[in-house]
């Protein structure tokens, strides 16, 4: 620590680069001689170490910083993600005592300093700023000033996994002395509080819910069931926030749809086609956005800690205005003028045809649940009753009534559906529930019995082709815009990433659950574009390769600090919303072999 304090006093008040500190230049002796010089960025107090890295060049005065803490300090030896998450959320309240301290709301933050931490909201996801790593012990002495002594090979120690995690710190201004409390003396003072504090029962408590949670979706894999929402799960949110309502109504299951599940009784809603139905305001979007969160693993105190669901299901809806690239939306749309549906492209789809877009590309994935509202539906995609069938006789769009059950009879793809304007669904659900003022009811007999004759028993539509295989150009997949010789990749608040050319929308990937996702997506797309890529790509192959490359490394290998609006905090998106944001791409060039189109 007094290396870095050393660099600190030799900098000038006025000094807005910080280079001392990034570089750590250091003079190395061994046997009273001076060896070499050296570069290091990582400094230790006792056994613990941080490394300091410049986040990016307009931002030199808002180091990153890299703490790497031992596990055996902490008294555990769990490398989860579950636990990563739980000791970030532990560390939170320490880092917010240092900038209760230094609040002062008349001077701004590049004057007054601040930390910056990630504070996660209720998903549990793997992270840059709170993960695992083996580091090796410091290999040397502190001398005077600059100079380091390295310690005899015999001393050497093997690498120990530490936990590792990241603050940002934003530096006073022109304030060198501050400087130095907030990094040598205030910061380091919170890690040792925290290390020293460290509540492992609360670790256990953390460790036993995403036990159970694995359990419950390794369960489901192998079950009958789709999704599982546990008794006295809170799912109404506050308004604008992830937080569970208070005073909400529990969830309780329906008595003949309760199973139990190691220990946990709850509803399993069945593989197959499901509809939830229901007044206004009665809940019954409330239950579909608890279903769709339930894809991730959420902590202790969510309310949603126990809605587990089959963790490829995706969020579909209407998506006017989006690009589609050589597509196979044949089971839905039969014809349109002048094109080909079997290979389909368009740079402004309808609500309808981007509807079927979405679907065939979530499919294409590999999802095994799709998840939809009709509110955030196109109408003469979702339904189309009997009279207009026989009123409107040349009609190129086959409903999603039609498809439903095809696509789990064919492909073990189940539909969950939020229906509350038309009974079209009725004859073709195998599981229908009814919510009432948050309570859920299963009304499947009476509705069928409703249903009697009246459903869909016009004839049905032919077996489908749902094969896409399409394989992506490799020319204009690329983070350089025409002409220029430098990368372009921003990431915006507003829900769009530019990279090269392009401008993506993601406003339709429902799925996303954080800013930091997106940043994630927009860094491992450049990744991707960057990569070795000759003629056709293989995409699909291509993105579970880059998957398996953040299993060993971790996702913060894919962070540059070039890229000046992009935020240093990433966590992991789901392979499903990469490919579903390529898909998104307008200048880019699919091709799918003549066989698949025509078989």
């Amino acid at each position: 620590m007094k290396r870095l304090k050393y660099y600190l006093l030799q900098m000038e008040n006025n000094n807005t680069t910080y280079r001392e500190m990034y570089e750590g230049k250091v003079l190395v002796y061994s046997q009273d001689q001076l060896t070499h010089t050296d570069y290091d960025n990582t400094f230790y107090h006792g056994d613990v170490s941080f490394e300091i890295t410049c986040t990016h060049k307009l931002a030199q005065d808002k180091p990153t910083l890299i703490y790497r803490i031992p596990t055996r300090k902490l008294g555990f030896a769990d490398t989860s993600v579950a636990a990563a998450d739980h000791c970030l959320r532990a560390f939170a309240p320490y880092i917010d005592a240092l900038n209760e301290e230094l609040r002062n709301p008349k001077r701004p933050d590049k004057e007054n300093g601040k930390y910056i931490l990630h504070h996660p909201a209720g998903e549990v996801l793997p992270r840059n700023t709170a993960y695992f790593a083996f580091y090796s012990p410091r290999t040397y002495e502190y001398g005077a000033s600059a100079s380091v002594w390295l310690l005899p090979d015999e001393l050497f120690l093997p690498p120990e996994p530490c936990l590792c995690l990241c603050v940002q710190v934003q530096l006073p201004r022109k304030n060198i002395r501050k400087t130095i409390r907030m990094l040598c003396r205030d910061l380091p003072f919170a890690v040792n509080k925290f290390i020293a504090e460290f509540d492992i029962e609360g670790l256990n408590r953390t460790l036993a819910l995403a036990e159970k949670q694995s359990s419950i979706r390794a369960w489901l894999a192998n079950s009958s069931y789709c999704a599982f929402i546990a008794n006295g799960s809170i799912l109404p949110r506050e308004t604008g926030t992830d937080l569970p309502m208070l005073n909400a109504v529990p969830f309780q299951s329906p008595p003949d749809d309760e199973i139990e599940i190691f220990g946990v009784r709850g509803m399993g809603i069945p593989k197959g086609v499901t509809v939830i139905t229901g007044g206004g305001y009665s809940g019954k979007s409330t239950l579909l956005d608890a279903i769709s969160a339930g894809i991730y693993d959420h902590r202790t105190g969510d309310g949603r800690e126990l809605c587990i669901t089959e963790e490829s299901a995706v969020t579909i809806s209407a998506e006017d205005g989006r690009s589609v690239k050589c597509l196979n939306i044949s089971p839905f749309i039969k014809w349109l003028p002048g094109g080909d549906t079997s290979n389909f492209s368009t740079e402004h789809a309808s609500g309808s045809t981007s509807q079927a877009a979405n679907i065939m590309e979530t499919v294409d994935s590999g999802a095994k649940l799709l998840l939809m509202d009709e509110d955030r539906s196109a109408t003469n995609f979702m339904i189309r009753d009997r009279m207009m069938k026989e009123l409107i006789e040349k009609e190129p769009i086959t409903p999603f009534t039609d498809r439903v059950s095809e696509l789990y009879n064919t492909l073990g793809v189940s539909t969950i559906l939020v229906i509350g304007g038309s009974g079209e669904y009725l004859s073709v659900t195998d599981k229908i529930y009814m919510m009432e003022d948050y309570r859920i009811h299963d009304v499947t007999k009476k509705a069928k019995i409703l249903c009697g004759s009246g459903g869909i028993d016009a004839e049905m539509p032919p077996p489908a082709n749902w094969i896409q295989n399409r394989l992506l150009y490799a020319d204009g997949f690329t983070p350089y815009p025409k002409g220029s010789g430098s990368e372009r990749l921003s990431v915006s608040d507003t829900g769009f990433i530019l990279i090269g050319d392009e401008q993506i929308d993601t406003r339709g990937l429902h799925n996303i659950v954080s800013r930091h996702q997106l940043d994630a997506l927009g860094f491992m797309l450049r990744y991707l574009e960057i990569s070795e890529n000759n003629g056709v790509i293989d995409i699909q192959k291509k993105v579970d390769n880059l998957y398996a490359e953040i299993e060993t490394k971790g996702i913060g290998f894919l962070y540059s600090s070039y890229f000046t609006t992009c935020e240093r905090f990433l966590d992991l998106p789901r392979r499903q919303e990469l490919l579903a944001l390529i898909s998104r791409m307008r200048g880019v060039r699919f091709h799918m072999p003549e066989s698949d189109v025509k078989s």
